[in-house]
């Protein structure tokens, strides 16, 4: 893409306003910012569409929402799925913009002839996941950059089954946008208009009743919670899920949960946390102040879209910080031997987690006789297996989780829950007090029973032009020629999710990899070890992941280095 005649079709262009071309004119002469606003389209990853807020072609503003939505409409027209008088569903978190954007997507829809429903103030996005499903409409979009930083604002986009669009229909609905290279080929109209004929409508508070029913059904032992005296530290950051997570609390019989008061109210600056995001530590500090006054069991914390949630639990002393894939270990655990001491565990039960998530999770589904099955990064995918379940009946979902902090119980959602996922921690802390154990202590027996399972991931920011062309010379680089061998251990087997094969570095066999294409590379060693790569689908970065069986912190240091040092090289 010439990124500077794509500059000036912008500065010429009727369609644009005159403060977006103030913002663009004042760029004049600085072409390193110029050709990083328009060196590219903003694209569809395994997050949706993501950028920086401001003008350009590569950057996250009222133009490219448009542009994408009116790709989004001509699909949908032009979809089996849609008929007359089906809608989308609509809703934002707290981020800049993220009502006006909100806004313009459903404006270009009414002027479509597709009908809308919008939340009238910010909802977690899970909730976005159910409405979809709740009130039969063929997609839905949710406005937001999850855990990004404060300058990023997003837009994603889910089908009829409430979840997000995967490939191939991720790839068909950016072609529709790419079809659009004016932006007066996009329709849009007036909020009085689309009121007027009924186009526009506001989402009903009984979404948010029938959610929350759905949510508290997830609980495994409702009974011990009215009596416990279990102490919950509560913080959205900030962002979408106070309301919700707050209610579902309260409605289960939690009488002591405390919420950090400097972080309640929506603020897409985040001023407490320039990260908001429950993986970093940093994100937890005003929490963990609130839970040392308050003497906490578990303090929680969602993202600003509330579907990840982070969870600090005492011990020491102190409190330590799960990882994500600790706390889905701790919640499949709980949940397949409650539903076992109850009789309740299906013969067909299944739990569904990504390539780089813990391989403990196959071990307790194994113990407990419960199917596992691998899916590639991103909700999405667990999504489509849940689906897949329902229309064949081969198995019954208990619970999917990514170890990025995502977790689902339940089917009501297509996409990871905060909401659910708060209670639940929160219901097994309580569970576990029963048996005179902490969370921690309960991790701890899972190291006893399965194994000492510990996992990492590291990321490697590469800004602009010049990053992501070194994130596909690496990609290159790496699928071309495999390490043979990683931190001494030799590899055993190379699998390339692009190409879709497996490669038996002993025998160089190749097999199928039996997922879907993605730009993603696995490596398995041979003291189970493992270590995986891929470009983040929503930030400039190249993501590491890691997992051993033994060896601790150690092995997955020592495991690391020794990546880098090849990918430096």
């Amino acid at each position: 893409m010439d990124y500077m005649n794509v500059y000036r079709r912008w500065l010429a262009d009727p369609a644009i306003d005159a403060a977006t071309k103030a913002e663009l004119e004042a760029l004049a002469g600085n072409d390193t910012e110029i050709q990083d606003r328009f060196f590219k389209e903003l694209e569809f990853g395994t997050g949706g569409m993501r950028g920086v807020l401001g003008a350009g072609s590569n950057r996250l503003n009222i133009y490219t929402i448009r542009k994408a939505t009116q790709g989004l409409a001509n699909y949908i027209l032009a979809s089996d799925a849609y008929k007359p008088g089906m809608g989308v569903a609509i809703a934002h978190d707290c981020r800049r913009m993220s009502p006006e954007f909100s806004t313009e997507a459903a404006l270009v829809l009414n002027a479509n002839g597709i009908r809308t429903y919008v939340f009238d103030a910010l909802r977690p996005t899970p909730l976005l996941s159910f409405a979809v499903r709740e009130l039969e409409c063929v997609s839905g979009i949710v406005v937001t950059a999850s855990h990004n930083p404060p300058e990023y604002n997003g837009y994603k986009v889910y089908w009829s089954d409430g979840g997000q669009c995967p490939y191939p229909r991720d790839e068909a609905i950016i072609a529709e946008v790419n079809k659009i290279t004016d932006f007066s080929m996009v329709k849009t109209m007036t909020l009085e208009e689309a009121k007027a004929k009924r186009l526009y409508n506001i989402a009903s508070p009984d979404i948010d009743d029938a959610f929350i029913a759905h949510v508290k059904n997830c609980c495994a032992n409702p009974e011990i919670i009215p009596p416990s005296d279990i102490k919950i530290v509560f913080t959205p950051l900030h962002g979408a899920g106070n309301i919700s997570t707050q209610r579902a609390l309260r409605e289960t019989g939690f009488q002591h949960v405390y919420v950090v008061p400097q972080q309640e109210a929506p603020d897409g600056d985040f001023p407490t946390v320039g990260y908001p995001n429950p993986e970093d530590k940093k994100a937890f500090t005003l929490a963990l102040e609130l839970a040392r006054e308050k003497d906490a069991d578990i303090v929680v914390a969602t993202d600003p879209d509330c579907d990840r949630v982070g969870v600090a639990v005492k011990h020491g002393g102190d409190y330590t910080l799960l990882t994500g894939n600790q706390t889905g270990a701790i919640l499949t655990e709980y949940l397949l031997s409650q539903m076992k001491a109850k009789g309740t565990l299906p013969a067909n039960a299944a739990i569904i987690s990504t390539i780089v998530s813990t391989d403990m999770t196959h071990a307790i589904a194994q113990a407990y006789g419960a199917a596992y099955m691998e899916v590639l990064t991103g909700f999405k995918y667990i999504g489509e297996k849940i689906k897949e379940f329902e229309e064949s009946g081969s198995h019954t979902f208990v619970i999917g989780f990514e170890e990025s902090y995502g977790y689902l119980t339940g089917t009501y959602a297509r996409d990871k829950d905060a909401v659910a996922a708060t209670l639940l921690a929160c219901e097994a802390a309580a569970y576990y007090r029963t048996q005179g154990l902490t969370l921690y202590d309960a991790l701890q027996k899972l190291y006893e029973t399965y194994g000492e399972y510990r996992e990492s991931v590291e990321s490697i920011t590469m800004q602009g032009v010049a990053g992501l062309q070194d994130i596909k010379r690496i990609m290159s680089s790496l699928r071309g020629k495999p390490p043979k061998t990683l931190d001494g251990a030799t590899v055993t087997y190379a699998r390339d999710y692009l190409n879709k094969k497996i490669q038996n570095m002993r025998t160089g066999e190749i097999t199928a990899s039996g997922l879907p294409v993605s730009d993603v590379l696995y490596y398995s060693m041979e003291d189970g070890a493992w270590a995986c790569v891929r470009p983040s689908g929503t930030e400039p970065k190249i993501k590491l992941y890691f997992g051993v069986r033994s060896g601790g912190s150690e092995k997955l240091a020592a495991l690391a280095a020794d990546l880098k040092k090849i990918i430096n090289a």
